[in-house]
């Protein structure tokens, strides 16, 4: 089955999110991705709009000092974040979550994920597998942290990290004017 895999961090940017498919270091990163055992590229990629509040957390990751993005579990009509959604198998899906989570493997029932809209791993900084719908008859799913907006302690994401979504955000069209519009909020988190 393919499934649809919703970004809006890091993996907005195509490049980062090949890294987890076929095993590479990202650039400003200090770690190799495992990648997937199915090293077949995503079929399709779109822009998407998720109606999530965006936000940054995490004191330091693999790209440094400075937060990761996350985004609130809670359905916000009001808000806007820029996602990029790659169609790939189920099984690329669940082997990136389980990279985005120092995983060596994991099981989820994207079946009951669809039934529930939700689902907490309970291990890791991306533990809530939450489904957004449908696109061209694949499911869409998206992960963030299960802890709410409130319960994180915010940080400026990473200088690194910052410019790899920069470099996806460009990707999808955005301009330089359009892409620092949509970043300041998060530098002074």
């Amino acid at each position: 089955m393919e499934v649809w895999y919703s970004s809006y961090g890091s993996n907005l940017c195509e490049e980062r999110f090949y890294c987890y498919i076929l095993g590479l270091q990202p650039y400003g990163s200090n770690k190799v991705e495992r990648g997937c055992r199915n090293k077949t590229l995503p079929r399709d990629n779109k822009k998407i709009i998720l109606p999530y509040q965006l936000y940054f957390a995490k004191e330091r990751s693999k790209w440094g000092k400075g937060g990761v993005a996350f985004i609130h579990h809670e359905y916000d009509i009001s808000q806007s974040t820029i996602g990029r959604m790659y169609r790939i198998t189920e099984e690329q899906f669940l082997e990136v979550v389980a990279q985005e989570n120092q995983l060596e493997d994991i099981y989820i029932d994207l079946s009951g994920v669809k039934k529930r809209g939700f689902a907490d791993l309970e291990l890791g900084w991306y533990d809530r597998i939450i489904y957004l719908g449908e696109e061209d008859g694949s499911p869409i799913f998206t992960f963030t942290n299960s802890n709410g907006i409130t319960e994180m302690e915010k940080y400026s994401p990473a200088i690194p990290y910052q410019n790899i979504i920069r470099k996806g955000l460009s990707e999808l069209g955005l301009d330089k004017i359009e892409i620092n519009s949509y970043l300041s909020p998060f530098h002074n988190c």
